[in-house]
């Protein structure tokens, strides 16, 4: 997001942040989440069409939405999706990389112990504030939910392929993928930065990756 100027949006970020403030939607999730449950496409779609139809005119990044084909055609609503990426990880990989990430809450802020730690371990490297980890991101909630999140998921990759607009990578190394991603981007829109200053997309990402780009 940062290499182009993106609005970086994040499923979970907003139902973290929707949790922490206890709002209707957040104790909604919530019941879901510590079941290890995936969160119902109501509740999602809520959410995300609320925060999208804030941004309209800007040019976003959806991370870990839609995941379903009800949050797919919702979206179809408000956007004409112009790219996705689908990354093709291996489960036990991608449940080790999730199991291993903390988050700075009030910041949003996301390490990984493995890829990008923080500079002192369990505190942010900005405000010297712990970190924490989810609930949804202990090993046994990630394996159910990426359990879950395979069957849930597979429409939705077969509706962009149909649509042309679906590339696909498969890897395990995010500095080996980036490269690839980063030259499909740039044939989008232009880059800000180069792909050398920030290459750490895909640390922690298990869904597709969705570029809506606002008319001009």
């Amino acid at each position: 997001a940062q290499n182009f100027g993106l609005q970086h949006l994040s499923s979970g970020h907003f139902l973290r942040e929707n949790i922490k403030a206890s709002t209707e939607v957040g104790e909604m999730a919530k019941q879901y989440i510590e079941k290890s449950l995936l969160v119902p496409d109501h509740v999602i779609t809520y959410l995300m069409m609320s925060e999208l139809e804030n941004r309209c005119g800007q040019h976003w990044l959806l991370d870990g939405f839609p995941r379903t084909l009800g949050q797919a055609e919702a979206l179809d609503k408000i956007c004409e999706v112009d790219l996705v990426i689908s990354l093709n990880i291996p489960f036990e990989t991608l449940k080790d990389r999730l199991s291993r990430r903390w988050i700075h809450p009030p910041s949003g802020r996301v390490y990984n112990l493995d890829f990008n730690p923080p500079h002192v371990h369990g505190i942010d490297d900005v405000t010297g504030e712990p970190l924490v980890q989810q609930e949804d991101d202990k090993p046994e909630a990630v394996a159910a939910r990426l359990r879950q999140y395979k069957d849930v998921a597979k429409p939705v990759i077969e509706l962009y392929k149909s649509r042309g607009v679906l590339h696909q990578f498969s890897g395990t190394e995010t500095n080996k993928i980036w490269p690839y991603v980063y030259t499909l981007f740039s044939n989008k829109i232009t880059p800000i930065q180069s792909k050398e200053e920030s290459g750490r997309f895909f640390t922690c990402s298990i869904v597709c990756v969705v570029l809506v780009l606002c008319p001009n």
